[in-house]
């Protein structure tokens, strides 16, 4: 059933995808709101039940839902399972963005780059030229894979093992969400409310952030990829994503890094990977690392879901 559901949705995603912004995020902020606004008064521990019940509930529904539908039909359990993954993936949403920014970038137009870029990632890129347009462009593709591909597929496979039918996809995706927004609160004005939020999303990166490094490196130059994941993973400011990115561009065989400038301020960040200064030529690259890390993913659960059946 999960092969089933996940082939489906991605199917359904790639001929009818959703709006770009996925699920109403205004519908996601005024839901978050409602328990930051209730529970917030700058402990840890209201945090932690804040997101206890934010995340629990919605999970526990659907894990009874799942359960119901599969005891009557299991027809229709898997018909539950195919929405959520359609509505938590985010593979076209990925693909359409970086792929107007490439395209501006083979344009030659780097103002339009720029101006994609900073939308897609929340911060001014003008100052950026098309080199540095691609290799940030590059960054945050590898990210974003594994935030909105490769770990909603990681839990919701967990919860499918689990008997909590697709729950774990959507306890991924607010997870995600709450660290951003909780996570990111201001500790001066709003205490230790958010710290629960980053270290529990925390928690549930670790395992997808290295299931993803490790098959880049299976997909693409596996001796640099591992070397670099290495020796370079821990000199990003985010250890975590110092493991993708570190992983991602010596797959690649790709500098990624190094140094830019934001809101007129040259940013010293550490290099990743070996080989090539990044270029535009290279995004068509990543692109194709991303999808043969999906299809190697696909075909590894079609080989577990036969030996299962054979067995």
């Amino acid at each position: 059933m999960s092969l089933f559901s996940l082939i489906i949705a991605l199917l359904l995603e790639q001929w009818q995808p959703l709006a770009r912004t996925r699920l109403p995020l205004a519908r996601v902020q005024e839901y978050a709101d409602f328990f930051r606004f209730r529970f917030n008064a700058g402990k840890h521990h209201h945090g932690r039940l804040a997101w206890l019940v934010a995340v629990g509930s919605p999970a526990v529904v659907l894990t009874l839902a799942f359960t119901l539908l599969d005891a009557i039909h299991p027809l229709l359990a898997l018909i539950l399972s195919i929405a959520v993954s359609y509505l938590t993936l985010g593979l076209h949403q990925l693909n359409e963005r970086f792929g107007e920014l490439h395209q501006a970038l083979k344009d030659g137009d780097t103002s339009r780059a720029a101006s994609l870029l900073a939308l897609w990632r929340n911060m001014p890129s003008q100052q950026l030229n098309a080199n540095e347009l691609a290799r940030v462009a590059i960054e945050r593709a590898l990210l974003a894979s594994n935030q909105h591909v490769f770990g909603v597929i990681v839990w919701f496979l967990i919860g499918m093992l689990l008997g909590l039918g697709p729950s774990g996809a959507v306890v991924y995706r607010l997870s995600q969400y709450l660290d951003a927004h909780w996570g990111a609160l201001d500790d001066l004005d709003h205490g230790d409310f958010g710290v629960f939020a980053r270290r529990i999303h925390g928690w549930l990166e670790w395992l997808p952030v290295r299931l993803s490094a490790a098959t880049f490196a299976i997909v693409g130059n596996f001796e640099d990829a591992v070397y670099c994941w290495r020796t370079q993973a821990h000199t990003w400011a985010d250890p975590e994503q110092g493991i993708l990115l570190a992983s991602g561009a010596g797959a690649l065989g790709v500098r990624l890094g190094l140094a830019i400038s934001e809101d007129g301020v040259l940013l010293d960040r550490p290099e990743l990977g070996t080989g090539d200064e990044a270029a535009p030529d290279y995004m068509q690259s990543t692109t194709g690392l991303i999808w043969r890390t999906l299809v190697f993913w696909l075909i590894l659960l079609l080989l577990i879901t036969l030996a299962t059946l054979v067995g």
